[in-house]
């Protein structure tokens, strides 16, 4: 897991050629640009989304992991609490293509805000939409998602 400010997202750079290209695009101009619509970047190995949403009460979230895919989750307006556990300490209660649903106990939970970058590697299982202040608040998210093991 890394978490980091925006304008230091090239310190990063180095742990994979596809985290490297997203991480260049981790820009004010570039993310200003994002669509509700997935835009490919590098087919299905490197795209990226931008989410509009209400964040919500912890009971009504769940952890999600993956194995092939590492997460970029940057905030652009609003923040959320997002809570980070291993999937050992979890239960599993669903799995479709490289998505795996838990329930459980955060072991970290973290506050993201605009201008935050949080990287979630597979097997980082994240929780996340969660109100800061016990109320809802409308956020405003981009995510890529990146290939990261191509043999699992």
């Amino acid at each position: 897991m890394i978490l980091a400010k925006l304008k230091d997202a090239r310190d990063y750079r180095g742990i994979h050629p596809r985290l490297d290209a997203a991480l260049d695009l981790l820009t004010e101009e570039y993310l200003k640009g994002v669509e509700t619509m997935q835009r490919n970047l590098e087919g299905d190995a490197l795209y990226v989304t931008r989410f509009d949403y209400e964040t919500v009460p912890v009971e009504e979230s769940f952890f999600e992991s993956h194995r092939r895919y590492l997460d970029i989750h940057v905030m652009v307006k609003g923040c959320e609490r997002v809570d980070i556990s291993h999937p050992d300490g979890l239960t599993e209660f669903t799995q479709k293509g490289d998505f795996w649903g838990y329930h459980g106990e955060a072991e970290q939970s973290l506050i993201l805000k605009p201008g935050d970058f949080l990287v979630v590697f597979p097997g980082d299982a994240h929780r996340l939409k969660i109100h800061v202040n016990g109320q809802p608040e409308p956020v405003s998210k981009v995510v890529f998602k990146v290939l990261f093991n191509e043999s699992v």
